[in-house]
């Protein structure tokens, strides 16, 4: 059998959209795929992409800084090509770009799955399933699906986010794949929404989002690094992943602060996207680097 077409370019990317689209499904039945979602060492290195599909943009400051798709592939490409990077967060349309790119070989996938909620909207706490579903993981041969869970209590539509995300966890549980849940506690100052990340807040969110789902024998949490991560670790017993978030301390401050949460036993690793993709000094390959010798 012929391998699967892939693309040299982005306007390869195109042609091979256009006019072959079964070359998405040709390049995932082609794929190398990993034996097992976590490494032997038990670390996960996860670069982030899925922030565009809810019209978050910004990075540092820079409001458009994700508005080119072909900038924001070619440092997904140069992240993912590093030493000890294990494997990508992203939507549909950045995770087959990569794909049809051959920069998805040998790599854990995490499908992002509820975008509905988009940045700044009246609806932003209505977070439905907009992305990937769970067959659609199954079919892409992938490992994971990642849901945004945040709680507003003054908001009705959180009780609706809440039911689609425990629907997700109890169906990837039955799929056997892993479900990854970014909880927290949320609140509108004006019209933007605000994340709790006083200890308190995180330890309620993490409360909350490990109990959805019929099984949470799948379960993984993605979680802020935030003051006192000894006490607020203490919730869970469930595998953790820290993201990145869009730090503005400088990289020494947020390196440590990493390195601190790291060390703690739940914390199995990092998924971080715009704070290594979009560093102060703009050299890519040097945060992913940095960031991988802390996880391992």
């Amino acid at each position: 059998m012929l391998p699967a077409p892939r693309a040299r370019t982005y306007a390869e990317v195109t042609e091979l959209r256009a006019r072959h689209p079964e070359a998405v499904a040709a390049a995932l039945a082609d794929r190398v795929r990993r034996p097992s979602f976590v490494p032997e060492d038990g670390r996960l290195m996860v670069v982030a992409a899925d922030h565009p599909a809810r019209g978050a943009l910004s990075a540092r400051g820079r409001a458009d800084a994700m508005a080119s798709r072909t900038e924001l592939l070619d440092r997904l490409r140069t992240a993912l090509a590093r030493p000890g990077v294990d494997g990508l967060l992203a939507t549909a349309d950045i995770a087959e770009d990569l794909l049809l790119l051959g920069a998805l070989e040998d790599k854990v996938v995490i499908a992002s799955m509820n975008r509905g909620g988009l940045a700044g909207s009246v609806f932003e706490m209505d977070d439905r399933m907009t992305a990937y579903d769970v067959p659609g993981i199954v079919e892409s041969g992938f490992d994971a699906g990642k849901m945004l869970l945040r709680i507003d209590r003054d908001d009705p539509s959180t009780v609706a986010t809440m039911e689609t995300c425990a629907r997700a966890v109890t169906d990837l549980n039955r799929a056997g794949k892993v479900a990854m849940v970014e909880p927290f506690v949320s609140f509108r100052d004006g019209r933007k929404v605000v994340n709790d990340l006083s200890p308190e807040g995180v330890i309620t969110s993490i409360h909350v989002g490990q109990g959805i789902g019929a099984s949470s024998a799948r379960t993984w949490m993605k979680l802020p690094v935030v003051d006192d991560m000894e006490r607020v670790m203490e919730a869970t017993t469930l595998p953790t992943l820290i993201l990145g978030g869009d730090p503005v301390a400088a990289p020494d401050a947020t390196y440590e602060t990493w390195r601190r949460a790291l060390a703690l036993p739940a914390v199995r690793g990092l998924v971080v996207g715009r704070a290594l993709l979009f560093p102060p000094d703009d050299d890519v390959a040097a945060a992913v680097d940095t960031a991988v010798s802390l996880v391992r």
